[in-house]
This record gives C-alpha cells, sequence and structure tokens, in this order.
C-alpha cells in the first residue's frame, strides 16, 4: 500500500520475493516476480541469488523464462536474514514462511550494551544519529525461549565478547534446527496464546500510530468549531487519556476477541478495532461543542 513507509514496503517486498524462492526450491517450478514486487527490488534479489551461486548464469531475465530453476546444491542450504528483527512480529513473519514450506528455522541474536552500539556505530562510515541507535535498544525485542514455542530455535550470544564456544553452539543451533524442519499444521494451545500476543503486539503498534491522527483531525474540528483554547488544553488531556486506555485494552487483548491474525497474510486489524476509538473521541469533543 502507498502509505507504507518505504522500510515497511521494502521488508515486505523481501519476504515476497524469498517466499517465490522456496517454493521453487520446494515444488521445482519456474521460478517468477511475485505480482506485487517492484521490479528493482526483485532484479536485486536475482543478483544476490546468483552471486551466492543460487541461481544458474542463464537466469537473467527476472525470472520469467522457462528455466527459472535454483541450482542443486551438495549440502544443506542456509539462508541467512541479516537484520535488526526488533519486532517479533517481523521475525514471526519468517517463521511463517518456514511453517509453510516445511523448512527448519532458527535465530541468532547478538546481545549488545548500548554504550556499546554507540560506539560501534560513530566508527562506521555513515554512522546513523545516537538517537536512532537509542530507540532501536528501547524497542527491540529479545528472543522469549520459554514462552514463544516458535522461538525456542534460538541463540543469544554477547556480541562484545565473542569466544571459540560461540562457534561451536551456531553449529549446534543450525543442526538442530535441520533435524527439526517446523510442521505445518503444529499447533498447540501455547503456540496460540504465543501467536495471540504477536497478533496484539503488531496491532498495538499500528492502533497508536491510527490513535494520534484520529486525535489530530479530531483537534483540528474543534478548533473549527471556535473551542475556546483553555477547553482545547482539557479536550487534549482527555483524548490522550482515553488514547492510553484503548491501547492498555489492546494489549490485554480485550478488543481482540473478534480479530483473527490468519497465516501468511498481511492484514490489518488495526484499522478496524480503531473504528470505537473514532467513535469514543467523536463522543468527547461532542461534550465541548454542544456545551
Amino acid at each position: 500500500p502507498p502509505q507504507l513507509p518505504c522500510w515497511k514496503r521494502s521488508r515486505r517486498e523481501l519476504l515476497q520475493c524469498l517466499e517465490r524462492f522456496l517454493r521453487t526450491l520446494v515444488t521445482g517450478e519456474p521460478l517468477s516476480a511475485p505480482p506485487a514486487a517492484g521490479q528493482p527490488g526483485w532484479e536485486r534479489f536475482l543478483a544476490c541469488c546468483r552471486g551466492q551461486g543460487l541461481l544458474s548464469p542463464q537466469e537473467s531475465h527476472g525470472g520469467a523464462g522457462p528455466s527459472g530453476t535454483p541450482v542443486a546444491t551438495a549440502g544443506p542450504l542456509y539462508l541467512i536474514l541479516d537484520d535488526n528483527f526488533y519486532y517479533q512480529s517481523m521475525r514471526y513473519e519468517v517463521y511463517q514462511l518456514a511453517r509453510k514450506y516445511s523448512l527448519s528455522f532458527c535465530q541468532l541474536f547478538l546481545e549488545c550494551p548500548l554504550e556499546c552500539c554507540l560506539q560501534r556505530n560513530r566508527l562506521r562510515s555513515h554512522p546513523l544519529p545516537d538517537q536512532t541507535i537509542r530507540l532501536m535498544a528501547r524497542k527491540i525485542e529479545m528472543p522469549d525461549l520459554k514462552k514463544n514455542a516458535w522461538e525456542r530455535n534460538s541463540l543469544i550470544l554477547k556480541s562484545f565478547d565473542c569466544a571459540l564456544e560461540d562457534e561451536y553452539q551456531i553449529i549446534s543451533l543450525l543442526a538442530t534446527a535441520l533435524e527439526n524442519p517446523v510442521k505445518q499444521n503444529e499447533e498447540n494451545p501455547e503456540q496460540k496464546e504465543a501467536d495471540r500476543a504477536i497478533c496484539a503486539a503488531s496491532t498495538v503498534h499500528q492502533a497508536d500510530g491510527i490513535c494520534r491522527r484520529i486525535i489530530s483531525q479530531t483537534m483540528k474540528d474543534a478548533k473549527d468549531k471556535n473551542i475556546l483554547p483553555s477547553e482545547m488544553k482539557s479536550l487534549a488531556e482527555e483524548l490522550g487519556k482515553l488514547k492510553a486506555e484503548f491501547l492498555e485494552d489492546l494489549r490485554q487483548g480485550n478488543n481482540l476477541r473478534n480479530q483473527i491474525c490468519t497465516q501468511n497474510e498481511y492484514s490489518d486489524p488495526a484499522t478496524s478495532v480503531t473504528s470505537s476509538f473514532q467513535h469514543e473521541a467523536t463522543n468527547v469533543v461532542n461534550k465541548y461543542i454542544l456545551k
């Protein structure tokens, strides 16, 4: 959708390209570009695959030709997605692909103190603003090996103190993942609760942005109705309190009982559940207008 930020579109596009590649690996059907992916992104994906020796040299026309099949590999094939993946919901999308095609899945989390991250960032040729690093440190969600069944094949390493033992742990993690591919119909109550929690976290994040836009528009409408400045302040405080209560309800799952996060679909439940917030915000502003 055009309203998505560039980084979200790129992430979604990459997952679509990855799924096409996985489908070809599993089914043997010709490799073709996903309908929603942009041509430049698809070409970069193919170039990366060719550079890794995963595609035959003749595969050079966006996967449109009949010979669009990955080359055979002598041993196990590991696909590494190197990214911050700071929300569990981002990682869960990759897990869903593994489950859909009965492939193995594991996670390697590099834990690093904030000050070490800031120091490393300043040494980069194109460092990011410190505030970006600090924001990421506040938002990042570590793998929860006990709570989330789908994250159990995870390894957390101290990235500032790498040791030889870490290499053995990584090899063991990969071997364990290979021996235990994700089953398509692998479901249990614990997994369902984990799925619900991830769905709720993603929905809260989206709903927060929608509520902010609703409040902004509501305040603008109130100003157009010539509400007194002193009352505008009270209105803003009341709407802010309403948003906080609404988001807390979402975190607790109180407004998600009828919302379903379906497998491998990029749905937007936040848009529908925030309709009640829109209604309540309208009622609040009407109290000031109708005085």
